[in-house]
């Protein structure tokens, strides 16, 4: 698998070892885990705010706030959806190809214990990562 600029990784032995990418797979499923439960938790929230609605409610207030609180809920469930889809992918990759798990999807070069124990979905290394937000400012 060849990263994403197109540059073969520079590092031809594996990053991490057999218990380290142990290690990261029970962080990535116990994350997985909490964000199922927030996003249980959002959609609760989103019915609770449906059965509340008064279809006799005709003060602009009230379906105001009934209003924001619905798009209060779908917005914290979507940035969460969104994070369990970078979990997901991160699985994938973990369990598809775990010789290159660990490596920057850009320079080939490894992410590190530290980064990933405390990012484990990270694609990039601190170099390449910086650079991409650079480039979108």
């Amino acid at each position: 698998m060849t990263p994403a600029g197109g540059a073969a990784p520079r590092k031809t032995a594996k990053p991490f070892s057999k218990k380290e990418l142990e290690h990261f797979e029970k962080r990535l499923l116990e994350e997985r885990k909490r964000v199922l439960k927030e996003i249980g938790k959002h959609d609760e929230a989103m019915a609770a705010v449906s059965e509340q609605e008064n279809p006799y409610s005709f003060h602009m207030a009230d379906q105001g706030t009934d209003a924001m609180e619905r798009e209060k809920a779908f917005l914290f469930a979507s940035k969460e959806g969104r994070f369990l889809w970078h979990l997901n992918q991160a699985l994938r990759r973990l369990y598809q190809s775990p010789d290159t798990f660990g490596l920057c999807h850009t320079c080939g070069e490894p992410l590190g214990f530290d980064r990933l124990d405390a990012l484990p979905h990270a694609r990039y290394c601190m170099t390449c990562k910086q650079k991409e937000e650079d480039g979108k400012r």
